[in-house]
């Protein structure tokens, strides 16, 4: 079984054309798990408006943080493969199938994606060139994430690891990605399997570069890190 886990909040633009990319590529049998944490904009009704015994709506936990609502989702999916889908992006032909292929062979994937603007005209190729994404785990844990939670599949077992998220993680998905390197095994697809929506809403800083300053940044890097350790010498 295979389970969608989207965090949505006020996605009433994007939602539709994002779920009907996804729902194509799943059997009868898989589900889509939204999360949504309290959204204003009609979200919900074009969400209810598939009729899809598939979808289901679970009530976020309203504080307004994309990692606890991920969390949520999370910890109410019931499948084998999991994936993190955006509520504005729109998954190509061969995604799911592509990444339950490779997620034979390991715990968990991220596939690279080309970058687009709010229309879908590509703004940049690949969002591993973009975002000069490197394979080792050290790499992604000291130097620059490449754990993006758009291009994630993993299986339950990484998700048992990862939960309860720690209180103190920079994103719902660099600590996936690192639990899943460390715990596990982890494998980049260079195959671009997504349609990355870049717009002034979009939540995560990914394909836009960062805000963050220095010490935020060794923050970050710091918590996640010592979350690691923790998880693997079992003290957690």
């Amino acid at each position: 079984m295979i389970s969608i886990c989207i965090a949505t909040y006020n996605g009433a633009r994007y939602i539709g054309e994002q779920l009907a990319s996804i729902l194509k590529q799943l059997s009868a049998e898989d589900e889509v798990v939204v999360s949504d944490d309290g959204s204003t904009d009609g979200t919900l009704d074009i969400v209810r408006s598939f009729n899809d015994h598939r979808i289901r709506i679970v009530d976020g936990p309203q504080r307004h943080s994309p990692t606890l609502n991920f969390e949520w989702a999370l910890r109410n999916a019931k499948g084998e493969y999991i994936f993190l889908a955006d509520q504005d992006d729109v998954w190509l032909d061969g995604k799911v199938r592509r990444c339950v292929e490779e997620l034979q062979m390991c715990d968990c994937v991220v596939s690279d994606a080309r970058v687009t603007d709010s229309l879908l005209n590509t703004t940049s190729e690949s969002l591993f060139q973009l975002m000069h994404v490197r394979r080792g785990r050290l790499s992604n844990l000291l130097w620059r994430n490449g754990y993006t939670g758009c291009c994630m599949a993993f299986k339950r077992e990484v998700l048992s690891k990862a939960l309860p998220f720690p209180t103190d993680i920079p994103m719902h998905d660099i600590w996936i990605g690192n639990v899943a390197a460390f715990c596990g095994s982890l494998h980049f697809i260079d195959d671009r399997l997504l349609l990355f929506r870049r717009h002034d809403a979009a939540t995560s800083c990914n394909g836009k570069g960062s805000n963050y300053s220095l010490w935020q940044k060794l923050s970050f890097r710091w918590h996640t890190l010592k979350n690691i350790v923790k998880l693997k010498t079992g003290i957690r």
